[in-house]
């Protein structure tokens, strides 16, 4: 049985503003400055360490893998605590998976967001029941843009990856599903540095509501 494989943040679900503001709130109480929003929505998608590295990068603030240390946990228990201010599903995101397990598909999340936090935030949405399997990137050893993560997802998921197709917002996901070996669906308001248009997807979409022709696009 095939799966459907989906990034979460950019992609279900908008959490920019939740990202941001737990960013900035350990930034602040360790002395340092803040970053605007638009700036975030470049540094997003490698998880939460990355995130911190970036932000001091643009702040101009030297880091070491040492200093991360205590930033990275505060940002952890930061954003446990407040972790579905703002974030919400995507609009057309919860009728497309159910229209798509109504038609037999596996559904799986596959994320650079630890579990810690992955599992929490699907609960808090009332997400959880809509997928088979959830992956994040401390689940295995590697994170996106490896192909372990996706295949892991698949396999949990109790499906084959002849059919499954992962549907992502940067070039994180689509390097993951290539590396995979399956065809990639990017939606276009994500958050990545780099539009996906430049980055060679199979198929692009604008909004949930035309992921069913993507899908089937791609299995024609």
């Amino acid at each position: 049985m095939s799966v459907l494989v989906f990034d979460l943040d950019g992609t279900l679900v908008s959490s920019m503003e939740d990202l941001v503001a737990t960013l900035n709130a350990v930034l602040e109480k360790a002395g340092h400055g803040t970053v605007p929003q638009d700036k975030v929505a470049n540094m997003v998608g490698m998880g939460a360490k990355v995130l911190l590295q970036r932000g001091l990068d643009y702040l101009e603030i030297e880091w070491s893998d040492e200093t991360i240390i205590p930033l990275y946990e505060d940002f952890l228990d930061y954003y446990a605590a407040n972790i579905a201010v703002h974030t919400r599903p995507f609009d057309g995101v919860i009728p497309a998976l159910q229209r798509f397990r109504a038609d037999g598909w596996k559904l799986a999340v596959c994320t650079n967001k630890t579990e810690r936090l992955t599992l929490p935030l699907l609960a808090a949405l009332n997400m959880t029941d809509h997928f088979d399997a959830v992956v994040g990137g401390d689940t295995f050893s590697v994170s996106k843009p490896h192909a372990e993560p996706v295949l892991g997802a698949i396999q949990r998921a109790g499906g084959t990856l002849e059919g499954s197709i992962m549907i992502g917002d940067s070039v994180t996901d689509i390097n993951a599903a290539r590396a995979a070996g399956i065809p990639v669906v990017a939606v276009d308001f994500g958050y990545t540095p780099v539009p996906v248009t430049e980055l060679g997807p199979d198929r692009i979409i604008s909004h949930f509501d035309e992921l069913a022709d993507a899908v089937d696009g791609l299995r024609t």
